[in-house]
């Protein structure tokens, strides 16, 4: 999805939406603290979405316990999510933002369960909105 693809945002609407926290790590590329998030603990069926825009991105059953103090997933939703080279702090990473409103989400790593993809999706939790399902 290019940029012009993408929903526009209204930063200042979305400065009073989210919380300070929230609009640091989504919209300036910044993270949340370890072990922080409710969502480190969240087992519930459902839907993991953005929190700016709401495009669901991963599936609660791909999420796992990496052990690392941020929510992991071994996939995202296909087309939920794109990647970004990031080479801060020296280090070469991969940034996974929401495909629809281009939020930072986090990164993903190659150390995630080799049972599953190998790959370590590890996302903000501040990024996240739960959408539990009853079934």
């Amino acid at each position: 999805m290019s940029d012009d693809d993408k929903i526009q945002i209204n930063e200042k609407e979305l400065k009073k939406k989210l919380t300070p926290e929230q609009y640091k790590i989504l919209r300036e590329k910044g993270t949340e603290a370890p072990f922080s998030s409710p969502l480190l603990n969240e087992h519930d069926k459902g839907m993991f979405a953005c929190a700016v825009c709401g495009q669901e991105l991963f599936a609660s059953d791909a999420k796992f316990d990496s052990g690392t103090g941020w929510p992991s997933f071994d996939q995202a939703i296909p087309g939920a999510v794109e990647f970004h080279r990031d080479d801060k702090f020296g280090m070469a990473r991969t940034e996974v933002t929401c495909s629809n409103c281009g939020s930072h989400l986090g990164h993903v790593f190659d150390d995630g369960p080799a049972d599953t993809t190998g790959k370590r999706f590890c996302i903000n939790g501040a990024c996240l909105l739960m959408n539990k399902h009853n079934d």
